[in-house]
Order: structure tokens, then C-alpha cells, then sequence
């Protein structure tokens, strides 16, 4: 009888082994799965077809959605996607510039500022992606050679105004911190003094509190609310 427990105890711990050593492969199957599903979605190139040249943002933007306010390419870099705005600030964190669940999200404009980007400052959002995905690559604008060869960009708008960017800084906050994370404010004076202070790269000429300036932000980790984030200056292409 001893001899029977014992086999049937036997028997059922390697069932019980075998069944959670298949539920852990699942899992890390499952995981395995969505990191590259995310990464896919990151890196999807085919939304590249909608990117307008110089002066046509009015004409091929709305194609792509009706959310879509900008084109925005950072020059020499992996940041080259249309820039989204929702009615609030969740609505582009996990949600594709089709409007398809992602958890890449899309790059997206502060709900509170003006689409046409003529507030004198406004805020970019994106998440932060492994190979320089979405806004992975902002970790690179500390290093101070990779600023100085990557300073240039453009903002191709639905609304018809384009803009050249020339990149001046880079610098990390909270994003607890109201001077840097909310915008609009009818001055740059407060902005300018903290990007001074806490600035790793900071190379401001030609630019002033008078300056339009447009911010890229992302996340740090998801453990923390500290946030990178890089500031150029818009300059109206006529």
C-alpha cells in the first residue's frame, strides 16, 4: 500500500512539474511574442508613405487621419513619424497613427496645445524604444558629439506652416516639473532658465525666451517619472 502512495505521489509531482514547466514556456513564449509584435509596430515602415515633402502637410496628412498634425524627422536619426494629438494625453500612448491598439504608441502633441504649433512652446511625446525606436534615440543628445552632428530637423504641419528645428539642448526632469511639462505659457523666460540649469548639452545661440520651441519628451524607465528630453527652435519656412 506504502509502495502504491509513494508511485502515485511519484507520478502525480512529475505531472505537476511537467504542467508548470509547459505554463512557464507558454509564458515566456507569450512575452517572446509581444516584445518583438511591439518592436514590430515600432519600426513599422509603411506608415512612411504618408510622410508629405515641404509644403504639401496639408494635402497628405489628413490621408493618414484626421489626428495626424505634423510630420516630425530628426535629421540623420530613426525619428521619422507623424505626429498625432488627441482629445487628452492617454489617447496616443498605446494606439497607432491608424488608430490600432500598439503598445509602441505613436508620437503625439500635447492636448493643450495649438495644432498649427504656434504656441511658443509645444510638447512632443513618445515612447522609449529599444534600437532608437520611436523616441529611444534622445538618449543619445547627452553625448555632446552626437548633439553637435544632429542638430537639424523638420516639422512638415497639416495646417500648412512648416518648420525648420535647430536643436539646442538636452536635459533631463521629473515630469512632476510644470515649467517643463506645462505648456502653453505666454513667456519662455521660466523654460529657458531651467533648460540653463539643468541642461547636459546646452548650446543656445540664436536662441531666447522670444524663440519658438518645440520639446521631444520620453520616459526614462517605466520604474521612475524621470524624463529625457531634447529642445530645438521652430523657424517658420516661408
Amino acid at each position: 500500500m506504502t509502495r502504491k502512495v509513494l508511485r502515485f505521489t511519484d507520478s502525480a509531482v512529475n505531472w505537476l512539474l511537467g504542467i508548470l514547466c509547459l505554463l512557464l514556456f507558454l509564458i515566456c513564449l507569450y512575452a517572446t511574442v509581444d516584445a518583438v509584435n511591439v518592436y514590430l509596430n515600432a519600426n513599422d515602415t509603411s506608415v512612411l508613405k504618408y510622410k508629405p515633402e515641404l509644403g504639401h502637410g496639408k494635402n497628405t496628412l489628413p490621408e493618414l487621419s484626421e489626428d495626424a498634425v505634423a510630420w516630425l524627422t530628426v535629421d540623420d536619426t530613426s525619428i521619422d513619424y507623424p505626429v498625432m494629438q488627441g482629445k487628452n494625453n492617454d489617447e496616443y500612448i498605446n494606439k497607432d497613427p491608424f488608430g490600432n491598439f500598439s503598445l509602441s504608441g505613436s508620437i503625439f502633441l500635447d492636448s493643450r496645445n495649438s495644432a498649427d504649433f504656434s504656441d511658443p512652446y509645444s510638447l512632443l511625446y513618445g515612447h522609449h524604444m529599444e534600437y532608437g525606436a520611436m523616441f529611444g534615440a534622445l538618449d543619445d543628445f547627452t553625448d555632446k558629439s552626437f548633439f553637435d552632428r544632429h542638430r537639424t530637423g523638420t516639422l512638415i504641419t497639416a495646417s500648412g506652416q512648416d518648420y525648420t528645428i535647430r536643436f539646442f539642448a538636452s536635459c533631463k526632469a521629473y515630469a512632476t516639473e510644470k515649467t517643463v511639462f506645462d505648456p502653453p505659457d505666454s513667456t519662455n523666460e521660466k523654460l529657458m532658465k531651467f533648460i540653463e540649469k539643468h541642461a547636459v548639452v546646452f548650446e543656445p545661440q540664436g536662441v531666447d525666451a522670444q524663440s519658438r520651441i518645440l520639446a521631444l519628451s520620453t520616459c526614462q524607465s517605466a520604474e521612475n517619472v524621470e524624463r529625457m528630453l531634447v529642445f530645438g527652435a521652430l523657424t517658420p519656412v516661408k
